[in-house]
Order: C-alpha cells, then sequence, then structure tokens
C-alpha cells in the first residue's frame, strides 16, 4: 500500500475504540491507534511509523480502513490513548494494601512542595505524584483559572475553567480519583481522613522557576469528594487600564474616575466576570509611593506588589466588617473590600468613602442601577449614597468565537427582534475545530456599562425613583446598557447569540 493512497483527515476529535481482546500497551507501542468515525472503524498510521502499524495491524482480526490524521488531531488521539495507558498502569499500580501505605506515606511529596522542588524537573517517581503534578502544569499551559476534580458512582473526572467554560481534561477510575485528592489533600494541609466536612486549604508549586498559589476547597459530595483548586495570580498578571479589553472611551471615563481622591467605586456582575482583576487594575493604575493602599480580601487572588493585603478569616473573626473597620485606624488613602455583603460592612464603606478615602469594592448584581436598590436594601439612606458614590461598573467576560470554524446561524429572525439586533446583521454560532480545542470559542471580550452618578441622577434618587425607572431616565441620556453592548457583539460575530445569553443579554 502506498502512501499516497491512504487518506489524510483532519480537524477531528477522537477518541480510541477497541474492544478488550487488544492489547492497548502493544496498540500504542506499534503506532497503530484504533478508533472510529461516525460508527465506522478506523485504524490511525503514524507516517514516521507506518511499518510498524501496518505490520501490527496484520495481526489483528479486525479490517478497518487505513488513514492518516492531521498532526494535532493526531497528537489529541495518541494523548487519550496514554491516558487510558495510564489509566491502566494506575490501576494496576499498587496492591489494596499497597494502596493503603500510599496515602499514608505522604512525606516524600509534602516535603517535594515545602521545599519548593520545580515539579517540571522533579525525579520523583510515584504515578500519582507525577499525575498531579502534570495537572498543575497542563492547566498553566491551557490558561485553566480552576481545575475541578469530581468523583462519580463508578469513574471520576478532571476538568478545567478555561475562559470561563468548563472543559473535560480526563477520565479515571474512582480509586484513583481517591488517591489524587488525598495527594492534593495532603501538599494542603488538610486531614486525609475526614471525608464528611467540606475543607479549606492552599499550596504553593513551582512551575517553570514560577511560583504559583492555589487555593483548595474540597467538598464531601453523595459519591464522594469534590475539589475544586482556584489557581492565583500575582502581580504579574495583573493587566493595565488598556489591557483590561474595555473599549476606549470606557478606559478613559475609568481614569476620569480614579482620580478622585476620596469616594466610593463599585464594580457589580455575576461570578467569574472579572471584577478582581478589574479591581486590581484600578489599583495598580493609583499605585504610588506616596499611597497607603491596603485590601481585606476572601480569598486574596492577586498578589500584589506595594499594596497591603489582608485575608478574611471567619475562624479567627476577621470579616469585612471587622477588617474594614481596623483598616480605618491603619492611616489608609485607598481602601478596597473584596465584596460588600452585609449592612454593617456597607455602613462602614460608606462612612469611609465620606471621611477621605477613596473605596473600591463589589457588588453582586445584575446591573449599574440595580446596586443603587442593594444598598438601599441594606439600610443605607439615598442621601448617603448620593454623597459617597462616585461611579458603578457591571461588566461581563463574553467568549469570542473561534474566527477559523465559526459558522452562520440562520433563522434568528424572532431572537433579533426580541434582542435589539439588527435585522440585516448575520449571526454566527460555535462549531469547533483543532485551533480553539474543540470548544467554538477562543479568548474573551470584557463589555462594560459605566454608571456616574450626578446632580440629575441625585435628584431622582431623592424623588425616590426605582433603579428600573432610573436606568431607563439615563437611558434616554445616552447610557450604552449592557445588553446593547453585547447585542453588538453578536452583531459584528464576535459572539454567539448562546453566549450572549449566557452572560447575560436580557439583564
Amino acid at each position: 500500500m502506498k502512501i499516497a493512497n491512504i487518506k489524510t483527515l483532519e480537524d477531528l476529535d477522537l477518541s480510541p475504540s477497541f474492544d478488550g481482546s487488544v492489547d492497548i500497551n502493544l496498540l500504542v507501542k506499534n503506532h497503530l491507534l484504533l478508533t472510529s468515525i461516525d460508527g465506522k472503524a478506523y485504524a490511525v498510521l503514524d507516517k514516521e511509523y507506518m511499518a510498524d502499524g501496518l505490520n501490527y495491524l496484520s495481526k489483528l482480526s479486525i479490517e478497518p480502513e487505513v488513514c492518516f490524521l492531521d498532526d494535532t488531531s493526531y497528537a489529541r488521539l495518541h494523548d487519550r490513548y496514554l491516558e487510558q495507558k495510564s489509566d491502566k498502569e494506575l490501576s494496576g499500580s499498587f496492591s489494596e494494601d499497597e494502596k493503603e501505605e500510599f496515602l499514608e506515606d505522604d512525606i516524600s511529596l509534602s516535603q517535594f512542595l515545602k521545599t519548593s522542588s520545580d515539579i517540571l524537573t522533579s525525579e520523583e517517581s510515584a504515578p500519582i505524584i507525577k499525575f498531579v503534578n502534570s495537572l498543575y502544569y497542563q492547566a498553566i499551559k491551557k490558561r485553566a483559572s480552576d481545575i475541578h476534580i469530581e468523583t462519580h458512582e463508578n469513574r471520576g473526572v478532571v476538568r478545567f475553567r478555561i475562559d470561563g467554560a468548563l472543559i473535560k481534561h480526563i477520565d479515571l477510575d474512582k480509586h484513583i480519583i481517591n488517591l489524587i485528592i488525598n495527594r492534593i489533600k495532603v501538599i494542603s494541609n488538610l486531614d486525609i481522613a475526614e471525608k464528611r466536612v467540606p475543607q479549606d486549604g492552599r499550596t504553593v508549586v513551582k512551575i517553570a522557576g514560577k511560583n504559583l498559589d492555589i487555593r483548595v476547597s474540597v467538598l464531601p459530595t453523595y459519591y464522594g469528594e469534590r475539589v475544586v483548586m482556584r489557581i492565583l495570580m500575582d502581580s504579574s498578571n495583573i493587566p493595565s487600564l488598556e489591557g483590561l479589553g474595555f473599549d476606549e472611551e470606557l478606559t478613559k471615563e475609568f481614569r476620569s474616575l480614579l482620580s478622585h481622591s476620596y469616594g466610593m467605586i463599585l464594580v457589580t456582575g455575576p461570578t467569574g466576570s472579572g471584577k478582581s482583576t478589574t479591581l486590581h487594575s484600578f489599583l495598580s493604575t493609583i499605585s504610588t509611593p506616596e499611597k497607603n493602599i491596603i485590601t481585606i480580601e476572601d480569598p486574596v487572588e492577586y498578589k500584589a506588589n506595594h499594596i497591603n493585603q489582608i485575608q478574611v478569616n471567619a475562624k479567627t473573626g476577621l470579616t469585612f466588617s471587622s477588617g474594614l473597620r481596623s483598616i480605618l485606624r491603619q492611616d489608609p488613602d485607598v481602601v478596597m473590600v473584596g465584596e460588600i455583603r452585609d449592612t454593617e460592612t456597607a455602613k462602614i464603606a460608606i462612612q469611609s468613602a465620606l471621611t477621605g478615602h477613596l473605596l473600591l469594592s463589589t457588588l453582586h448584581t445584575n446591573n449599574t442601577t440595580a446596586a443603587l436598590t442593594r444598598l438601599i436594601d441594606m439600610g443605607i439612606e439615598e442621601f448617603l449614597i448620593s454623597s459617597s458614590l462616585l461611579g458603578v461598573l457591571a461588566q461581563r467576560l463574553v467568549r469570542n468565537l473561534c474566527p477559523h470554524c465559526k459558522v452562520e446561524d440562520k433563522n434568528n429572525d424572532e431572537f433579533k427582534i426580541e434582542f435589539g439586533i439588527k435585522k440585516e446583521a448575520k449571526i454566527y454560532s460555535s462549531k469547533g475545530c483543532s485551533k480553539c480545542s474543540f470548544t467554538g470559542y477562543k479568548g474573551r471580550s470584557a463589555v462594560g456599562e459605566l454608571f456616574l452618578m450626578n446632580d440629575e441622577i441625585k435628584n431622582m434618587l431623592k424623588e425616590g425613583m426605582n433603579d428600573f425607572e432610573i436606568r431607563e431616565a439615563m437611558s434616554q441620556k445616552g447610557l450604552t446598557l449592557l445588553s446593547q453592548k453585547i447585542a453588538t457583539l453578536v452583531e459584528n460575530g464576535t459572539t454567539s447569540l448562546q453566549e450572549a445569553l449566557r452572560v447575560g443579554i436580557r439583564d
């Protein structure tokens, strides 16, 4: 058979497909990968080792169609074979007694991380140690913000949150997941014997000479424990105002807001909308040697230089309200509160903004004007809000469609009318290809709605107008709403209607 007669298939996301009579080790060794495409069996060859693959195929009692794959598709399928191979090897690595010993013998990994060994150069041989190390490495390589490890009835799954969406990384046998969770607990100084109550910890690992701070949360579920690891960033990851990705007009207004020496600036949006990143960008913009900047956060997500950061600790009584009260005795110029969650924190924040401090914080509201209602619900008087609030930014992070594979989404006239999208606009939807890891999206855009407090809004508050009425009035006077900005991204083909609905085009 000549190479010219074997077709090359491209942009495929394939998985191993073979029965138990075939040895996976021999398949990998002979560079022959069995898979299935649209229900039809295929044998994928490696051009460099075609003779080995064909020779081994001739020994098997199967007759699949033979093909090549493009480099990316082949590498992905080959990686999945290695995952299955590792799964089997890990399953057979230990007897039941050895597993118990392995769980208890934690000193090597604990010492390994405490001495800041670099996980890319470590020569540790324990398979679970290697696997946990590779998880951290793969997460950083794929720009993941979180690692999710879940235990189900018979299997476990590891997923990465990339660009705000969870993407499956690997499936593993349930007892291997348990071994992995125990390793993570050890390096996070958590109790491996306790599986009935939630636990929180953190660890530091070093990858390619760079320290990574990782927050760990362990939660007991019906079939076992579930772990979420948040990868925390350092000051080198904090973007500039321009680097946040908002439009030029908004960026200018940010600079104008941050030039105030006192008052309160709020950033609103749901979890994962980039509020903490925006606040830290604001702080790095105004940080100078002459200013005393103090933050209280839960948790500290960015380790920032020249800023004093406090971590909330409910066990010791260090809450946002008690911490903020103490901060005000430290002669601060700028204060950042991770989130205003209760009435006490809100009142202290307002008072600090009125007494000569620039205060930055976040609220969980869908839009800018809803922040006014939230503060009033917390017991803050309208005249205090009028006197202290400088502005409110509502923001979202919208995933961008992959330019290489996006496809036109037709027959959406009803949605265009509902969301105010131009009738002639071409709407696109996601498909998935090798360039975007078959997610259909690549990168994110920041969109924001900035509401600035002025005399007109102060009068509206004084007259008792609610947030909806204020929002309508401001929209009439030129405030570009968040929903309109998201609709614009759909109109120009940057994102899909499905993504727009996910991030809140209806808000």
